[in-house]
């Protein structure tokens, strides 16, 4: 497929994990792509491949405004416009909420959340231009509560909110604004949690797919949200979790009388 051949797409946390896999998916499908992170050899690792005139690779850190200003007027003065921001730039700090400390609170909003109200204010006058889209990753921890990730769920939650708000101020001038919401994925951040078989057990007894999802299994909502394919998705928080939501929180009964 070709869906976003001509277009220009900007994807933040693009060094690993989900944020790689979106903007390969991009790339091969036709997009020209600006990389962002933190480290610029992980974002050159993201494109190495594709054709180096079909993309921007630009190290910095969403948390800070300033920088997001010029990430946004540098892809403007390089390709003219811009049809489609990713905010996934984010990581998640675990622990009991008495042990979060205010430079751990701080941290998390400001990955989390102040980045991508930093990257909605400054992409959406390009946007309203092109009638472009909006895609924001939130959480399954956005969606509902977890134990020992307070910081992280105030943050996510937020973003699945604000991107209700976007949606609904934005939809009738012709920017759509959705999120995805997935579940465990397996990435270089998530790394330790995936290799404790108690942790995947746990995991398994409450996932129906039974795995952690892939950065590309995320990548492949995340492009079909930012494409005509979702021209009437706005919005939407898509939970992208193998049905774990579909839980109404009570135990498994059937394994519970053996009969899984």
């Amino acid at each position: 497929m070709n869906r976003f051949e001509g277009k220009i797409v900007i994807v933040t946390g693009a060094g690993s994990g989900i944020g790689a896999g979106t903007a390969r998916r991009f790339l091969r499908e036709g997009a020209t792509v600006v990389v962002n992170g933190r480290r610029e050899h992980k974002l050159r690792e993201t494109i190495a491949g594709f054709d180096p005139g079909k993309s921007l690779v630009h190290p910095g850190d969403v948390a800070d405004e300033g920088y997001v200003k010029r990430l946004v007027e540098d892809t403007i003065a390089r390709f003219g416009k811009l049809d489609v921001l990713v905010n996934n730039a984010g990581f998640a700090i675990f622990g009991p909420f008495a042990q979060t400390t205010t430079q751990d609170w701080r941290r998390i909003l400001a990955t989390n959340l102040d980045a991508v109200y930093f990257g909605c204010r400054e992409a959406l006058p390009h946007l309203l231009k092109t009638k472009g889209s909006i895609v924001n990753l939130s959480s399954a921890s956005g969606l509902g509560g977890d134990w020992g990730m307070s910081s992280y769920n105030a943050a996510k939650g937020a973003v699945t909110n604000f991107t209700r708000s976007l949606a609904l101020e934005y939809g009738s001038r012709g920017v759509r604004v959705n999120a995805v919401a997935p579940s465990l994925t397996t990435t270089e951040a998530t790394a330790d949690i995936v290799k404790m078989g108690a942790a995947m057990a746990a995991f398994r007894d409450r996932s129906p797919i039974g795995r952690s999802a892939t950065p590309d299994e995320i990548a492949s909502v995340v492009a079909f949200l930012a494409s005509d394919d979702a021209i009437f998705v706005n919005g939407v928080n898509l939970p992208v979790d193998g049905g774990l939501h579909s839980s109404n929180g009570q135990p498994n009964f059937l394994s519970l009388f053996g009969q899984s």
